[in-house]
């Protein structure tokens, strides 16, 4: 029997480091303290950390008198909280805990002179001290992206302190509020990723003084707003992702940033022309103008640059070439006004007299007639209306305009009425003819030299007489009266405003960060033949999303660029080299999509690269291509397999995945022989099926938006060298529109795995199979199923359902081989489930079970089922599922000692022990699942009573 009484001797070992540490003055022994705190804190133990001295753990580095430097654990699936005495590791210079499952507060991280490196990315924080990043004066990296469930926080003025700054990664963090003007603080930065957060604002004027590279500010819940005029001030940027927020104004002049290669400015409202130096950056690869309403000439690339223009520009010809004159003059005059978002949306066309907002024309076609009268812009009058010569009346009326009245209007001769009232138009006024009806009032700096200080400022001097100077200063006196009552229409406005704006950010970030990003309808096309259409209308059916980059140093590969897609594009040469030339040799497996091949790129990262056949480059190859790039660059979690990038070349489509050693799970299952490997063993099965329930019900319910897989099978199931799982082949997958989870689709999947409600639409699949083959393949009670013609996500529900008896059974969902009684495997193992003697008999024979693994059979075998019930609504979600599966792998042990893999939880705990053991290291369900379910024996769902009767299953020994 098991002496309760032992203490662990890790927990020992951690007690006598307290023990010392409370006897002992050195710094030292407080470093051991501190780390003794980080070890107990963290779940599970991290492996190595059983040696006296912290020092020689495993991921801690010291220096030569035993003070930590470093602590380097990633990807260690850690959960827990940090204790906030990491903060008192004055020696320390880096802190790597990225892609874990740590929750609580982050840790202070201040008045650290020594730290130069904090990676805490990819966890699970939940709230930021104070302070934080406080003098921090080394620091050179800080990346804790992919935090969402922080409050709402904003960068501390006090970052500034890090002088030696050189990349921050935030995105994806809850940030909010305007970007501070600090920057000029670090003129060593490069990359700076704010992405996916809730900022507004302008960009800091600060930037400028920085060294920023990478620039990703893309895909903000409201947006940023304000000119992007900084940009062309910074010479250093080499990528720019802006898109997805409400930038606004001209494109800026580039020439000085020759080294931009990828330059993302899409979804948001800039107008004016494109300016010839972008057309003309010499490293240019690409660039997204789509969905603004940009101006002028239509821009031409060089050769290679792949460009996305859209449709909703309003370039004045369908093709690159020259505007009309009379375009290019009202233009520029629309220039000295900022390009007002109204001219940009009418002005379309090459002909202005054809229905263009505040132009009018003679029968001649000449501008007879601009008025901008009462718009509320700012801006000067520009000289370019000179050259208007049909022109006869100029109204700018009631404006914000500044600056001086251009000359070159006195020889206007057609002119008859020039209206600048209620401006702030200053200097001397010229000298019109008699003809002319010059209208002036309400500018109060007119007839005086003005000078705008940079706090905004007028300081004036008398340029005229003195009549002129007592109307100006009784004008102004008038106007101060009106403006009175304009500020209180402001100050009311503003607060509408508030309020709108605020309900606007709760239903837009709180309850649907995305429903911002869907910007492109089905059927839209782009506007140019330039590119190869790499804009929104490729993800068409996906929501629209754009996705981040899949790591920092990404862009820095001469060899592979990223995109917009967050994916890199990677030369065709390139995966030639790494797979030696598509070779036999490099072959994993061959599928419906075509071949997959082995490669090694040359930073040692093991690939697989999918090979689209060339009879599978068709509207339905494409649409499968297009899906997986969409979907996996939307998507990222431990259980779903990640894409490394993409290759388009010539007709040829190629996909690039991390690379899953162990193969798939149908292999594992029916196949093992062949590769000369073990059986699996029942605990590797549950592990591999709780995998993969966990990875479908983040797509179902906890990605931010939902989707359907709709192939899920063994062969889809990849699986690592420590026999985890992950799900592949998005290629059929669909997302729910506008939250609902499901949607109308034509018959896609595998047979043996459809759902009764999906295959039995005839409609859809006699335009491929006739009734008999589908009947062949579908179970007998689908005739009695309500066929809706749509897909939900239960469609996988059904499908995990069939692996789950196929990892009972050894058996394959489809068999010809078996009587037709027995060859569809659910309708056979339906008649089995209310005999425990029935269904051990039709056990996988590698399995032996004693009575302890049948009883986890039995539960499993139920949990089957359910899933794979006749009606939609009597299966469980994905939720349920893990439910069920998790105490099965967290907390079943065979009789037999086996070896640990650190799955269990301890048996002995209290209650509240292990309740705090469950919410550290289930990352993926949320405390909505009660946590008695954990430990009951039966699977029926709460609230689904209709599930447990057709399921329970009986003890036949117990039988009359």
């Amino acid at each position: 029997m098991e002496d309760h009484g032992k203490i662990h001797p890790i927990k020992l070992l951690f007690l006598l480091l307290r023990i010392a540490t409370a006897a002992s003055p050195s710094s030292s022994s407080d470093d051991a303290s501190i780390l003794a705190k980080l070890a107990e804190s963290l779940t599970p133990a991290p492996s190595g950390w059983s040696a006296a001295n912290p020092c020689d753990w495993t991921g801690i580095a010291c220096d030569s008198s035993d003070r930590v430097t470093s602590i380097n654990l990633p990807s260690k699936s850690l959960a827990g909280q940090l204790p906030p005495e990491l903060n008192q590791l004055s020696r320390l210079k880096s802190l790597s805990l990225q892609r874990n499952r740590l929750s609580g507060p982050f840790p202070s991280l201040s008045n650290l002179p020594s730290l130069e490196q904090i990676s805490l990315d990819s966890n699970n924080f939940s709230s930021i001290p104070s302070p934080f990043l406080s003098n921090l004066t080394s620091l050179q990296t800080l990346s804790i992206s992919e935090n969402p469930n922080l409050p709402p926080w904003t960068i501390p003025p006090t970052l500034s302190d890090s002088t030696t700054l050189t990349s921050l990664y935030a995105g994806n963090t809850n940030l909010f509020g305007e970007i501070p003007d600090i920057f000029g603080s670090f003129p060593n930065l490069q990359n700076l990723r704010l992405s996916y957060n809730n900022l507004t604002g302008g960009l800091p004027t600060s930037f400028a003084k920085s060294g920023i590279q990478n620039l990703w500010l893309n895909n903000q819940a409201v947006g940023l707003s304000g000119r992007i005029d900084v940009l062309g001030l910074m010479p250093e940027l080499t990528q720019v992702w802006l898109h997805l927020n409400q930038f606004s104004g001209p494109i800026p002049d580039l020439s000085e940033c020759t080294s931009i290669f990828d330059l993302s400015l899409r979804n948001n409202e800039l107008t004016g022309p494109v300016p010839v130096s972008l057309t003309t950056l010499p490293k240019l690869v690409n660039v997204s103008l789509q969905n603004n309403r940009l101006q002028g000439q239509e821009p031409s690339f060089a050769d290679g640059v792949q460009v996305s223009l859209g449709t909703t520009n309003s370039f004045c010809n369908p093709s690159p070439g020259p505007c009309d004159s009379q375009v290019n003059l009202l233009l520029e005059v629309a220039g000295a006004l900022g390009y007002p978002m109204t001219l940009a949306e009418s002005w379309t066309g090459n002909d202005p007299c054809q229905g263009w907002q505040s132009v009018s024309c003679d029968a001649n076609g000449s501008v007879t007639v601009l008025n901008f009268g009462k718009q509320g812009w700012a801006g000067t009058i520009s000289p370019a209306i000179a050259n208007l010569t049909g022109l006869t009346s100029l109204l700018l009326n009631d404006n914000n305009l500044s600056g001086t009245i251009p000359p070159g209007l006195t020889k206007l001769a057609q002119l008859r009425l020039l209206d600048i009232s209620n401006n702030n138009v200053s200097g001397e006024v010229p000298e019109f003819g008699s003809g002319v009806t010059l209208k002036t009032s309400g500018n109060p700096f007119l007839g005086k030299e003005v000078a705008l200080s940079e706090d905004g400022n007028s300081s004036s001097s008398s340029g005229g007489t003195g009549t002129g100077t007592t109307v100006g200063l009784t004008l102004n006196k008038n106007k101060s009266t009106v403006a009175w009552w304009v500020i209180v229409a402001t100050i009311v406005a503003a607060v509408i405003v508030f309020v709108v704006l605020s309900l606007v950010i709760y239903r837009r970030f709180v309850k649907n960060r995305n429903s911002k990003y869907e910007w492109i309808k089905k059927g839209s096309t782009n506007g140019t033949n330039k590119s190869k259409k790499s804009e929104d209308s490729a993800v068409i059916g996906y929501g629209g999303f754009g996705s981040e980059l899949p790591s920092p140093g990404s862009a820095d590969n001469s060899d592979i660029q990223v995109y917009d897609s967050g994916n890199a594009l990677i030369p065709i040469d390139v995966l030639r080299e790494v797979t030696n030339n598509f070779s036999e040799e490099n072959i994993l497996g061959r599928g419906g999509f075509g071949v997959v091949y082995k490669g090694q790129l040359h930073d040692g990262v093991e690939i697989a690269v999918k090979r689209m056949e060339a009879t599978m480059v068709s509207s339905k190859g494409m649409n499968e291509f297009q899906a997986e790039i969409a979907v996996l660059s939307k998507v990222r979690h431990r259980h779903l397999v990640s894409l490394h990038g993409f290759c388009v070349n010539g007709n040829e489509r190629l996909l690039v995945y991390e690379y899953m050693p162990q193969g798939t799970l149908a292999q594992h299952l029916f196949d093992y022989e062949e590769m000369g490997a073990s059986p699996l063993t029942w605990k590797q099965r549950v592990a591999i099926v709780l995998d993969v329930a966990r990875g479908v019900e983040y797509l179902h319910s906890l990605a931010q938006q939902s989707f359907i897989h709709r192939d899920l099978k063994p062969s889809n199931i990849l699986l690592g060298n420590d026999m985890r799982a992950k799900v592949s082949d998005f290629g059929l997958v669909r997302n729910a529109p506008d939250g609902k989870q499901s949607v109308e689709t034509k018959l896609a999947g595998t047979f043996g795995y459809l759902a009764p409600e999906y295959a039995v639409d005839f409609r859809v699949s006699s335009e491929y199979y006739s009734i008999q083959h589908v009947f062949k393949f579908v179970e007998p009670f689908l005739i009695v199923s309500s066929a809706t013609g749509k897909v939900t996500t239960k469609v996988d529900v059904f499908a995990f359902g069939v692996v789950l008896l196929e990892i009972i059974t050894g058996r394959k969902a489809l068999d010809d081989s078996l009587p037709d009684e027995q060859s569809h495997l659910v309708s056979w193992f339906r008649r089995l489930l209310n005999d425990r003697d029935s269904i051990r008999k039709s056990l996988d024979r590698t399995l032996d079970p004693d009575e302890e693994m049948f009883e986890s059979i039995c539960k499993v075998a139920e949990l089957a089922g359910h899933c794979t019930a006749r009606e939609p609504f009597q299966r469980p979600d994905m939720g349920h599922a893990v439910t069920v599966l998790a105490p099965l792998v967290d907390q079943w042990k065979p009789t037999a000692r086996v070896e640990d893999d650190s799955f269990g939880i301890d048996l002995h705990m209290s209650l509240p022990q292990a309740l705090q053991k469950w919410k550290s290291g289930e990352g993926s369900f949320s405390m909505s699942r009660s946590f008695q379910n954990v430990y009951t024996s039966t699977t029926t769902p709460s609230g689904h009573s209709d599930f447990a009767s057709p399921f329970k299953l009986k003890d036949s020994s117990k039988l009359p």
